[in-house]
């Protein structure tokens, strides 16, 4: 029995690689095809291809990749359809993944599709849902309001399965001597501008100019970056101007040792938001992005608030500085708050706390997923008798 994945990126891929270890266990002798990195590597997948090539962010890179993405999506959706696997599992990148499942359903619609990670539909384009229906089979979502807005919006079954941080709980709490630390000097402050390149270069000058007034006024500290191998040399030139050198780490056991000691810290909106809630370290989360692609997104977005936390909680808690408001000075304004004992960092570690129960789950996320596949195949199988 075969199961063919495609991760985009490197979030994906330690999605697959966990999907692919509970399968395993759950079904010893199962084999794996499809498209990831190191972790789903180490699983046992042998790559198609470089999954960095469909690791594309925002309008821009979109535009600038479009001839190798569309090469890539005949090539992945040609190999499925070549190998007719048991199941496919297309992880993030909605846009590829729906261009694949188009292609796979039209030529073998008999193998079933799972959409791991339910696209962000109650954050823009709701009408992905209702126009995944004929194309996916299930989607598998990561938040638990995700299952209702998907049924309203017509899209295929969805079940929350927990998100893949809730894996990662006992490395994101400190314990007693690392809490101890978080209150000792000089503070650990922690700077994440992001895992992709587009994201670095709108953010990396305007962190390391809030990181050196910080300094002036509040340090000194102890600064730690936590980046990816693909980007590290990029993050290290980048940072090389700064006034007060970080501490770059490139593993995820380093980057969760340091959000463990971490005072605060300040972070590109995204997953390490989240992270950063789950460890309880209070931070701000910044981002910006072209003005053009700021427009559209402004047009299409119908959330009222971007970090993940303050979505969860349905409050803005953590301070969002996004576009025009993320510059140094008020990333620096936002920030000193949260470096002392006072109401605005005992507000974030209070409302952090209400997040164990919000993402509650009955099972690891990466057991419930691969439950999921193993029942559609079942299914599929008896169908097909």
């Amino acid at each position: 029995m075969e199961i063919y994945l495609v991760a985009a990126e490197a979030s994906g891929d330690r999605l697959g690689a966990s999907l692919m270890a509970a399968l395993k266990r759950k079904s010893p002798g199962i084999s794996f095809r499809g498209v990831g990195g190191d972790a789903m590597q180490a699983q046992g997948l042998t790559s198609q291809y470089p999954m960095n090539d469909l690791a594309v962010f925002g309008f821009a890179d979109v535009f600038k990749s479009f001839l190798r993405l569309k090469r890539r999506i005949e090539e992945t959706a040609d190999a499925i359809v070549a190998n007719r696997p048991a199941a496919v599992v297309l992880i993030d990148s909605f846009g590829f993944s729906f261009r694949v499942a188009k292609r796979v359903r039209a030529r073998a619609p008999e193998i079933p599709i799972i959409k791991y990670v339910a696209p962000q539909v109650w954050v823009w384009r709701q009408g992905r849902a209702k126009a995944m229906r004929p194309y996916f089979d299930h989607t598998l979502a990561l938040f638990p309001f995700e299952p209702e807005v998907h049924l309203n919006l017509g899209g295929p079954p969805c079940t929350y399965i927990g998100h893949p941080l809730l894996e990662s709980l006992p490395q994101l709490r400190p314990d007693a001597g690392e809490t101890q630390r978080r209150g000792q000097q000089p503070p650990v402050l922690l700077v994440m501008p992001g895992s992709r390149r587009s994201e670095l270069r709108s953010l990396m000058a305007t962190f390391g100019e809030a990181v050196s007034r910080l300094v002036k006024t509040q340090g000194p500290f102890e600064l730690v970056l936590p980046t990816l191998p693909h980007i590290e040399a990029q993050v290290r030139e980048a940072a090389s101007s700064w006034p007060v050198q970080p501490q770059i780490v490139v593993s995820e056991a380093e980057k969760f040792a340091a959000m463990r000691v971490a005072r605060t810290a300040i972070a590109a909106s995204g997953t390490a938001t989240l992270e950063l809630a789950l460890a309880r370290v209070p931070h701000i989360g910044a981002y910006r992005v072209r003005w053009w692609e700021a427009i559209i997104g402004r047009l299409l977005v119908k959330v009222k608030m971007a970090l993940l936390p303050n979505i969860l909680l349905d409050e803005r808690v953590v301070p969002e500085l996004l576009q025009e408001d993320c510059t140094a000075a008020k990333i620096v304004a936002a920030a000193a708050p949260l470096l002392e004992s006072g109401a605005a960092r005992a507000r974030q570690m209070e409302s952090f706390e209400r997040l164990d129960a919000i993402l509650a789950v009955s099972e690891l996320p990466s057991e419930k997923a691969a439950a999921i596949v193993l029942e559609l195949l079942a299914k599929s199988r008896a169908m097909q008798r």
